[in-house]
């Protein structure tokens, strides 16, 4: 199938660690023959530490996450990809999830004075796609891809709660919730089939939820 919707050039397939998103990404990139753009978070040199001791390395990683997106979103920006179809595993924005949870209130101030100067020089998605899913799925997913730093996470670093808090209330352009907790996209062709055909629909509300259909 051909993409011909063209008035979705800039998809972001977001999710809490687990959720599948990259993956997402990059089998809808290839299918559209679009530019791919990931989160490089091994880049971060903070990111290991943070694992180790949250309250002392938090800012530090906050502000790397914040100013790589950034400069990563400006650079597609100033390339003009967007004559082509772009599919990034992320979105600018769901940054304040993890500076919300992990900050102190006098780094937060500081970061809501740096975040309020830069990200109306983000281009905003023309769809977001939120792939939701059940913690013990979750659990499973980070077990199988063996990461040596996601190792010893707890079920609380997930963030579930304050991930599906911030996307039932996202309103900056059209949102797509996926429940895929049973789905498996990646196995199955027609799973897969299914969830291309429902994000690629056109005339669709502001906000639509997708469950697939149960499997017998």
């Amino acid at each position: 199938m051909q993409f011909h919707h063209t008035d979705v050039r800039y998809i972001a397939i977001e999710g809490v660690i687990g959720a599948g998103k990259t993956t997402l990404a990059h089998m809808l990139a290839q299918r559209l023959n679009a530019q791919l753009v990931l989160e490089k978070f091994e880049e971060n040199p903070f990111l290991a530490r943070f694992y180790e001791d949250p309250e002392r390395f938090a800012f530090q990683t906050q502000i790397f996450f914040l100013l790589s997106r950034y400069k990563q979103q400006r650079d597609l920006f100033q390339a003009d990809l967007f004559q082509n179809v772009l599919v990034t595993d992320y979105i600018f924005d769901k940054d304040k999830i993890f500076a919300y949870l992990n900050l102190q209130d006098d780094e937060l101030k500081l970061y809501e004075t740096l975040v309020t100067s830069i990200e109306k020089n983000v281009p905003v998605p023309d769809l977001v796609v939120y792939m939701q899913s059940s913690v013990p799925r979750l659990m499973s997913n980070i077990k199988k891809r063996g990461r040596s730093y996601e190792e010893n996470m707890s079920e609380e670093y997930i963030l579930n709660e304050a991930y599906n808090y911030f996307f039932f209330r996202y309103k900056n352009c059209p949102l797509m919730i996926v429940n895929s907790t049973e789905i498996d996209f990646v196995a199955s062709p027609e799973d897969f089939e299914q969830l291309f055909n429902e994000i690629m629909r056109e005339n669709r509300a502001p906000v639509e939820y997708y469950n697939p259909p149960i499997r017998k």
